[in-house]
């Protein structure tokens, strides 16, 4: 998979972890959701280089990092980022993270607060119980032998077919490069766990809510958000606007849960305000 960027090799918790950066200035650190991998932010990515020295990983599990035997829960994912960070000499970023990656973000705030200087949330894990019932079906015991086979890559390319039907055709190829990568040995491992650590039946069981009071002091934070979300509700971006000050909310109507591949020019313009705004 050709990597977006000057690509590296690190190792970091005791797992190998593939990134790329480009682009110079503020650092900033892109966190993909589950199953996907940095290449999701391939149109957005160069937009914020303009601006920022962008540092994107492939999250233990996915893309072109190793798929450790680890039990991928949130706070691990967020040491295994803190310990990244420290390998390669990065005190602190901004950060944006979407669907997972924005769960692994804020989960970055109750164990590493010190790292994150201001965070973007797209269409956020962790904000309420509401999420697709692929991803609660996917976290029952029952769906590990399809999961954990080596028909996963399969499951995947379908799963990311059905929640990106609102894309260009065109990236259908992205899908087949994702679909070969999750045929990579131990990657429904790697899925399965992730999703069972923070989902279950009746949706959503981490949440940052019940964390926040661990939280130091919260940095500046924006959400954005598709209108049409299929697998984590809009609503979700809302209550977190009534329950947090000051936060900037940004809605793209027309969009499903991807705004950063169906409206990329819309919210790098967005999203480079909110870190340079001064206020």
């Amino acid at each position: 998979m050709p990597m977006i960027g000057t690509a590296h090799r690190t190792t970091a918790n005791g797992t190998t972890i593939a990134w790329s950066e480009l682009g110079a200035g503020a650092p900033l650190v892109l966190v993909h959701g589950i199953g996907a991998s940095h290449r999701t932010f391939r149109l957005l990515a160069p937009a914020l280089a303009e601006h920022f020295h962008v540092y994107m990983l492939d999250l233990p599990g996915h893309g072109l990092s190793e798929r450790p035997e680890a039990p991928y829960t949130l706070p691990w994912y967020a040491d295994t980022v803190a310990a990244w960070m420290d390998a390669i000499g990065l005190p602190s970023a901004h950060f944006c993270g979407h669907s997972f990656g924005g769960g692994v973000a804020q989960w970055m705030l109750v164990d590493h607060a010190e790292r994150v200087d201001r965070l973007a949330l797209l269409a956020a894990g962790g904000l309420g119980r509401e999420v697709t019932a692929a991803l609660r079906l996917a976290s029952t015991p029952l769906a590990a032998p399809l999961l954990e086979s080596r028909l996963f890559g399969t499951v995947i390319k379908h799963a990311m077919r059905w929640v990106s039907r609102r894309l260009d055709p065109a990236e259908h190829d992205e899908i087949e490069r994702l679909a070969r990568l999750s045929a990579v040995p131990n990657s429904g491992r790697a899925f399965r766990r992730t999703v069972s650590g923070c989902i279950g039946l009746r949706g959503q069981r981490v949440q940052t809510w019940d964390h926040i009071s661990k939280i130091p002091s919260l940095p500046p934070l924006a959400v954005f958000w598709g209108g049409r979300d299929e697998v984590i509700p809009v609503e979700h971006a809302h209550e977190t606007a009534r329950r947090i000050e000051n936060l900037a909310l940004t809605i793209y109507p027309d969009c499903g849960h991807f705004p950063h591949l169906q409206e990329a020019e819309r919210l790098a313009r967005d999203v480079t305000r909110f870190f340079l705004d001064p206020e």
